[in-house]
């Protein structure tokens, strides 16, 4: 059983909501069946209401029962690929896709969608949970996704994630104004004290480093390219924050903001590249930038 207490940040907020966007792991539908069930409580008193807005600094505890063990099943679901061979591939992954299934999200995933295409051929090192997945992208940034088939291309994979030598390329919108053409962001990633489904920028945290470049600037938002040195849990979401210049959208760590309507932060894996487990070239692969993010652009302009 996991049992988690936050403090609510955003009154005015109804509860499902504001937990959603703090408990990223667990869907809002997850989220109100919690509540329902009585395994919510704001300042002691058990909550049934998932509409209910609690006050600013109201402590909201909440009792996640263990997960139970999942049956992975193979669905045919679209795929977009941007490349395959025979030892892996690369997903272009639409925003709002969870890559692999836990509580709250059992099926339509990106795992049962690759236990369909590949028909089983797929790495097992992280288990029936995760099979072929060697690095994540949180659900609602959208981009590309490597995948390998089998453990001899993933520990090779692993091992150059592991000495930064997968270059993974983001674009994203900040608010503000970002006050460098070009930067290095180099602050430890860990997780929030407060705030146990947020990572933040703490002393003990992981090395963090982002490297980004402005693209364009607009009168209250800046679009900028970033690439990972590092792959930290939400590493460019924490970072920009901590900038003083949190993603556009983004539900965790800029609530309460305009979000243009955005179903979830401005953050697309617009390229990834590595050298190739087997035949030692160099892969670059793009993703083209989706409609919606084309489309805030055309707004903010």
């Amino acid at each position: 059983m996991n049992q988690y207490e936050l403090i609510m940040d955003n009154s005015g907020q109804r509860l499902d909501a504001w937990l959603s966007a703090h408990m990223t792991d667990l869907s809002r539908s997850y989220i109100n069946e919690l509540i329902k069930l009585g395994r919510v409580q704001v300042d002691g008193n058990i909550i049934k209401k998932p509409s209910l807005k609690p006050e600013n600094g109201a402590k909201v505890f909440v009792d996640v029962p263990e997960p139970e063990l999942i049956d992975v099943k193979p669905q045919d679901i679209a795929l977009n690929i941007a490349y395959e061979d025979e030892w892996l591939l690369v997903i272009d992954k639409p925003q709002g896709m969870v890559v692999h299934p836990a509580a709250g999200h059992k099926d339509g995933t990106l795992v049962n969608a690759l236990l369909a295409y590949c028909k089983g051929e797929l790495s097992d090192i992280n288990g029936v949970i995760r099979p072929g997945i060697v690095h994540r992208i949180d659900k609602d940034t959208s981009g590309l996704l490597l995948v390998v088939k089998n453990n001899l291309v993933h520990n090779s994979i692993a091992d150059q994630i592991r000495k930064h030598e997968v270059v993974r390329t983001y674009r994203t919108v900040v608010y503000g104004s970002m006050p460098a053409d070009k930067g290095t962001i180099d602050a430890p990633v860990g997780r929030d004290k407060k705030h146990r489904q947020r990572m933040a920028v703490v002393a003990d945290g992981k090395p963090s480093v982002t490297h980004f470049e402005v693209l364009e600037r607009y009168a209250k938002a800046t679009y900028i390219e970033a690439r990972l040195e590092t792959g930290r849990t939400h590493q460019i979401r924490v970072h920009m924050k901590y900038a003083g210049h949190p993603v556009i959208g983004d539900p965790l760590y800029a609530p309460g903001r305009p979000n243009f309507d955005l179903n979830g932060q401005a953050l697309h894996a617009c390229q990834l590249s590595f050298t190739h487990p087997i035949t030692g070239q160099v892969l670059t692969v793009e993703s083209p930038l989706p409609d919606w993010f084309d489309n805030l652009l055309e707004k903010l302009k």
